[in-house]
């Protein structure tokens, strides 16, 4: 781990930009086919993290409160890497196989070692579940994961872990296909219950990432989960590319409670910083700084909604 790591807390927030993204990353926004890209997909791609990354640094000076994180991949990130380490910025780094419906590790039997080269201050997984999924799948999922946590445990790097719960077909046709209506009075009771289970399989997060909550009792609800059990875990609000004004509810919801520090959000910040510059529609400079401004937006919405804050 970096040394210069702050486990963050309700006063001493956690923002993160998240930029993990591989074959979304490449297929969206380089027009890669089949997550296979070439050399020249590569070095765009390569350098596209890098101007997220300098948008970064140029607004963590200018944070608020709490402190700057970056969520980034070895395979077009490792200049990230390198340069967040020898940095005041927090590092996490996803172990997960990009684009996989059910969880697999990024580096097979190998994974153990990359966790040891980089020393993240975090390993992130992104898992994808719904209690309503096919029980044995899901079970060996569990399985695999119980694994993971166990080894970073062993390592002492802390689990980072993203749950999303999208719906099934039966969960969105009993609210008449309302997607929204999903999200905010259905998505919370099977957030708990998938992370209930989580828990019962001896899987342990040090942080939990998870969708955005629509109301204050369920983000209090997914909070009582998390530390169920005298458990000291904490949770971040994740960006899931939503447009702004629905980022900002999130955040608003999520900042006044005790439990919740910090955000992790991506896409909303630099995609279209990203399309425009590879598409010479804006210069390296002016994306730079549009990804800065993005970024401490949604820093000083966190800051503002944030308790006992003197402004």
């Amino acid at each position: 781990m970096t040394d210069t790591h702050r486990p963050p807390t309700r006063a001493d927030p956690l923002m993160i930009l998240a930029m993990d993204h591989r074959e979304s990353f490449g297929r969206t926004l380089f027009s890669v086919k089949d997550d296979r890209p070439t050399s020249d997909q590569v070095a765009a791609m390569e350098s596209a993290k890098l101007l997220i990354y300098q948008g970064l640094v140029r607004a963590s000076a200018r944070v608020p409160v709490g402190h700057a994180g970056v969520l980034v991949d070895e395979r077009y990130g490792q200049a990230v890497i390198d340069a967040a380490r020898q940095a005041a910025i927090t590092l996490a780094v996803p172990i997960e196989h990009s684009g996989r419906e059910w969880f697999e590790l990024e580096w097979g039997d190998e994974w153990r070692e990359h966790v040891r080269r980089v020393r993240p201050d975090y390993a992130k997984v992104l898992v994808r579940d719904n209690p309503g999924y096919d029980a044995n799948d899901r079970h060996a999922q569990l399985s695999r994961l119980r694994v993971v946590s166990d080894v970073l445990h062993e390592e002492g790097v802390p689990l980072l872990y993203e749950l999303l719960v999208p719906a099934t077909s039966d969960q969105l046709s009993s609210i008449g296909g309302d997607a929204y209506a999903y999200d905010r009075d259905v998505r919370p009771a099977l957030v708990a219950r998938v992370m209930a289970d989580n828990q019962r399989a001896g899987v342990e997060p040090t942080i939990w990432k998870v969708e955005g909550l629509e109301t204050e009792d369920a983000a209090r609800a997914i909070v009582d989960q998390a530390r169920a059990g005298g458990r000291a875990v904490d949770a971040i609000v994740l960006g899931r590319d939503a447009p702004t004004d629905r980022l900002n509810h999130w955040l608003d919801v999520a900042a006044p409670i005790q439990g919740f520090v910090g955000f992790a959000i991506g896409r909303s910040i630099w995609e279209d910083a990203v399309r425009d510059w590879h598409d010479g529609r804006a210069g390296e400079e002016q994306s730079v700084e549009r990804v800065a401004e993005r970024y401490l937006a949604f820093a000083e919405r966190w800051a503002t909604a944030m308790p006992d804050r003197t402004m």
